[in-house]
Order: structure tokens, then sequence, then C-alpha cells
């Protein structure tokens, strides 16, 4: 008999069980399989009533945890939605942060931090590929540097997404190897896990978190 009514339960519980979505099934759902439990329970030796007691408490809380939960997330949107509109002046400024940049024949603004000890900085330009297409020296300072985009024979480079990186070294030995900030247009604002993304020119995406500068475009 407790062999049956044990399989009984079980088949019974499971079938309810399967048509509940997670721990976010409603409390009814929960209360028609605490029935179930109830009617095929072993009339022997029926559960005690603070075993149910103690599933209803459990039950209960997951339900609140979940609750909260759902309220964090819309807090969250909401959040994030008030920080699109807060951000939305950003669109058509330049953001300065460390990304590839697009080139469209117009220079690009680099801001390059060199070791203050360095003797010597370079820049090196990589093209989206990730190959090596110009090397030059920059002055060991925090000053912005125009990136004209045009070879030594004075050509200019293909439209396309380009990096940089600055290698600043002392005596012949390498000091530092870091990505250049540069200044890109800011073309659009998300709200993207949680966190707010700036899309710069070329679809290089950015979080503001990232970026160290913003200014009016030069005219």
């Amino acid at each position: 008999m407790e062999v049956t009514t044990t399989t009984a339960t079980t088949t019974a519980v499971t079938q309810t069980a399967g048509t509940t979505s997670g721990t976010s099934g409603d409390f009814e759902m929960f209360l028609q399989m605490l029935t179930v439990q109830m009617q095929n329970q072993d009339p022997l030796n029926p559960v005690d009533s603070t075993d149910y007691a103690t599933q209803l408490a459990t039950f209960s809380g997951v339900e609140q945890a979940v609750m909260t939960n759902d309220l964090l997330k819309s807090l969250s949107a909401q959040l994030a939605s008030g920080g699109l509109a807060d951000m939305a002046a950003w669109v058509g400024k330049e953001a300065r942060a460390a990304t590839p940049a697009y080139f469209d024949g117009e220079p690009i603004t680099l801001a390059p931090n060199p070791a203050v000890v360095a003797d010597k900085a370079e820049v090196v330009v990589r093209d989206e590929s990730g190959a090596e297409v110009q090397r030059f020296d920059v002055p060991i300072s925090a000053d912005p540097v125009e990136w004209a985009g045009v070879d030594t024979g004075g050509y200019p480079f293909a439209e396309g997404l380009y990096s940089f990186e600055l290698i600043s070294s002392l005596e012949g030995e390498i000091l530092t190897e870091e990505t250049v900030e540069l200044y890109s247009t800011v073309t659009e604002v998300r709200a993207q896990d949680g966190e707010t993304i700036l899309i710069l020119d070329g679809g290089v995406a950015v979080a503001t978190s990232q970026v160290s500068a913003l200014r009016d475009p030069a005219l």
C-alpha cells in the first residue's frame, strides 16, 4: 500500500510540476500540488501538519524572492530609460575613449599619454585586420595629435576602422604599450544589459564608463 501511494503521489506531483514555469509559477499551482499530496498520503502515516506549514513558508519565501528580483529588474529598466533621456544630448558630440576609430578621409584626433620618464613615444596604426599600416613618433606630452590618415607618399588610407597603440620606451627598452584614446562622434545611445552604451562612427560600441572626455565636434 505504501509503495502504491508513494508512486501515485510522485506521479501526480510530477505531472503538476511539469506545467509550472520554474520558481515563478503561481501560488494556486503550488496549492494544487499540495492538495494532491494530501489526498494521496498514507492514511496510516499522515504527514505532520508542521511539514505543510514548512512547505508553505518555503514557497512563500521563494515567491517573495522572485517578486523582489522582478522589481529590481523593473527599477533597473526605469533607471536605464532615464539615463538614455539624460544622455540624448551626447549624440552628435565627440567622445574620447580607448577604441578603434572609423576613418572616412577626415583627420582623427588622438590623445596619447606617454610615460613621463620615456625618451621615445610612437604610435602604431593598424587596420581592421590587425595589420600594421603606419608608425610615427609623438611628443612626450599629453597634448592631442592629429592623424591625417595618409601614407608617406601623401595618399590617403582606405576608409574603415583603424586602431592606435602607443609604445613608450626608455633607452630602447619598452616601458608601456597601451591603446590610444581618441575622439569619435557619438551616433546613438543604447541601454544594454543594465548599462548605457554609446555607438560611435563606424558602429564602434563603448560603455559610458570608459569615456574620459566629451567635446563639441570640430567645425
